[in-house]
């Protein structure tokens, strides 16, 4: 059984329909890349998936469970939401992540409980900081925090909206690299909105290219074609392969395309 089962999802915001009958799935250990232009639904697709948004008709089913049916507590045990921005308050670093703990705890925290917290703050560098307060610590430090608060969750989904929206080719790989680290090793079924597809097909496993509210494909690298970027973008591309990897050249001549829309494609 899929971790992840979207079937004929539609979604409407009053008469305009945004989401149009999409249906796909994915595995445990698969990270999976929320493709497209502005607009197209992405954002949308990925808060129904959250059940931050209830659809018109169809279903998200996350371990064989359709989120609808669930209370707040049972879905946190199953699905974990990284947002792209987060409110910080005055906590330590160790008391925000124990607070993904929530689901799980009765009274009081258990050790099981401190202890999870703990490993989670190891395994992504962040001991050193842990009795520091996230107001007084660096962004990508802050990112760090709200990925180990999801991982303390133990969920079997992780929603990711933008991860690397912000930062510099640097720090964007550095965040890449850890969120696809701590999902490999606890064989999480991942899924995120990208705007960059470069960065996309250096992470991720699979790829849904959204076009006006309907999937236009989805599947491995091999749906990374030419002929999806001109119909999902409007854009002459190349694909090429390079040392193994998969990665999109945007023609240097695009009549009539807005400089933004290069821009999703990796800034080439």
């Amino acid at each position: 059984m899929p971790v992840l089962e979207v079937e004929d999802l539609h979604f409407s915001y009053g008469e305009r329909e945004v989401l149009k009958g999409m249906t796909m799935s994915a595995d445990s250990n698969q990270i999976v890349s929320i493709l497209g232009p502005n607009g197209v639904g992405k954002t949308t697709l990925l808060r129904c998936i959250c059940n931050m948004l209830v659809p018109s008709s169809g279903s998200v089913n996350v371990c064989g469970e359709r989120l609808n049916d669930l209370d707040p507590r049972d879905m946190a045990k199953l699905v974990a939401y990284v947002p792209q921005k987060a409110d910080v308050t005055h906590a330590t670093v160790f008391d925000s992540v124990l607070i993904g703990r929530r689901p799980h705890i009765g009274l009081t925290y258990s050790d099981k409980d401190l202890e999870i917290a703990w490993d989670v703050i190891r395994s992504l560098g962040l001991g050193d900081r842990s009795l520091d307060f996230v107001d007084e610590i660096s962004g990508g430090e802050f990112q760090k925090v709200q990925i180990a608060r999801a991982l303390a969750q133990d969920p079997k989904l992780l929603v990711l909206d933008e991860p690397s929206n912000n930062l510099d080719i640097a720090n964007q790989h550095i965040s890449m690299k850890m969120i696809e680290g701590a999902a490999r090793r606890r064989g999480l079924c991942t899924v995120m909105t990208m705007h960059d597809i470069n960065l996309a097909a250096y992470y991720s496993d699979k790829f849904l290219f959204v076009k006006d509210g309907r999937i236009a494909a989805y599947g491995g690298h091999e749906v990374i074609t030419p002929e999806i970027i001109k119909d999902v973008y409007g854009i002459d591309a190349d694909v090429i392969q390079h040392k193994g990897m998969t990665v999109v050249v945007p023609s240097k001549e695009q009549p009539d395309v807005d400089s933004a829309l290069l821009s999703t494609m990796g800034g080439l």
